[in-house]
Order: structure tokens, then C-alpha cells, then sequence
């Protein structure tokens, strides 16, 4: 019997959907290394989703997540402090009080696997949980610290969509 090798040949195993959103957020927002940022894990989402239900989205085939939004509703007060650069994001998340009403929505972020990008799910899901949070607040803003001209981009076309103004804070 002739042995080609080939049980050798030893391929490296696809990445899941998860591993390729963690890798984009090291990437992109580099939240371990970045104090100022907000680190997302099991305990920020389960805060996250006392907050708000919509303050997380995805979308998901079955494969693990292909988009992820992350919004937080928060006060104007802790708003212009963020947008002055007064407190952090990691402070914005950690002042912002549970069971009030929410004047501003802070567009955290969306990350989305290439090839479901420029198919407007990003933009569905984030104007989804915007609507879901203004129905039981005045929304009166949205502010964004953009990382990516395509996340600035996003930003501006849902401030556009929900007809609400757009702040955004300087990198």
C-alpha cells in the first residue's frame, strides 16, 4: 500500500463565528489593553440586559454570531461627560443607573463578519434596539466614539434612520 502522506497533513480548524468576533474586537478595539474602554463579558452583558433588553443584538444562522450591536441608554448628564472626555466608556457603563429613564443611546459597537457586511443587518438590529428602548424612554440623542470610518459611517446612517442627532466624541 502506497502511503501518500496524507494522514499527515495536519489542516488548521476553521475558526467558529465567536472566535472571529473576538478576534475583530481585539482588532478593532483593542478592550483588553485599553483601560478606558469597557471589556464585554457574561457579567457586563447580564448589567447590559438590566439596563435594557435591546442593549445586545445579534444575529446568528446557527453557526455563532455573525453581527453583534451593543448599545447603552444612559442619562445626557453622563453623556456630555463621556463626550468631553470627563469619564471613560468603562464609566459611562459603570454610572449609568439601573430602572430610570434613558435621555441618550451610546453606539458601543457593531461588529460584523465580512461576509455579512453591506447587507444593512447591522443597521436593522441597531435601529431595532434604538425603537425598543425609545418606546419606554425619551430619547432625545444618539453619540458614538467612532473607531473605523465604517463604524462612522453606520453611526450617521442610523442618526439619519431614527431622525435623532448624532454627538459624537474626538479619538
Amino acid at each position: 500500500m502506497l502511503n501518500t502522506g496524507w494522514n499527515k497533513l495536519i489542516l488548521p480548524m476553521a475558526l467558529s463565528n465567536y472566535e472571529r468576533m473576538i478576534r475583530i474586537a481585539e482588532e478593532v478595539f483593542a478592550t483588553r489593553t485599553d483601560p478606558e474602554q469597557l471589556d464585554v463579558d457574561e457579567k457586563v452583558i447580564a448589567h447590559l440586559q438590566e439596563i435594557h433588553p435591546s442593549t445586545v443584538s445579534e444575529y446568528n444562522e446557527g453557526n455563532g454570531p455573525c453581527v453583534w450591536i451593543l448599545v447603552i441608554p444612559t442619562s445626557t448628564k453622563l453623556m456630555q461627560e463621556f463626550l468631553e472626555k470627563k469619564i471613560t466608556e468603562k464609566m459611562l457603563y459603570e454610572r449609568t443607573p439601573l430602572h430610570t429613564t434613558y435621555e441618550a443611546i451610546y453606539l458601543c459597537s457593531a461588529m460584523v463578519l465580512d461576509e455579512y457586511r453591506s447587507k444593512g443587518i447591522a443597521t436593522r438590529l441597531t435601529v431595532d434596539a434604538i425603537n425598543a428602548i425609545a418606546k419606554e424612554n425619551t430619547v432625545k440623542a444618539l453619540f458614538v466614539w467612532p473607531f473605523s470610518k465604517e463604524g462612522d459611517r453606520l453611526a450617521e446612517k442610523i442618526s439619519g434612520l431614527t431622525h435623532l442627532p448624532l454627538l459624537k466624541r474626538s479619538v
